[in-house]
């Protein structure tokens, strides 16, 4: 199995490396290891789901409150 370094994920999903770091530590990436200090990331591993936003819900109401 290859694996990618934070740094080529957070590329290849378009988002922080940071944001990857925190994935990582709340096992939101099966698979994911760490090595030392760094994570490793299986490089066909599918992004998650941001689990900050609910589904949809805030997007449907959004007009009945003027949010655009």
């Amino acid at each position: 199995m290859k694996y990618l370094s934070v740094t080529e994920t957070a590329e290849r999903w378009g988002i922080s490396t940071r944001r990857i770091q925190i994935l990582c530590k709340e096992d939101r990436i099966p698979g994911a290891i760490r090595i030392g200090r760094t994570w490793a990331i299986p490089d066909d591993e599918p992004k998650p789901a941001d689990a900050r936003i609910k589904s949809g819900k805030y997007i449907k109401n959004a007009d009945e409150h003027g949010v655009r």
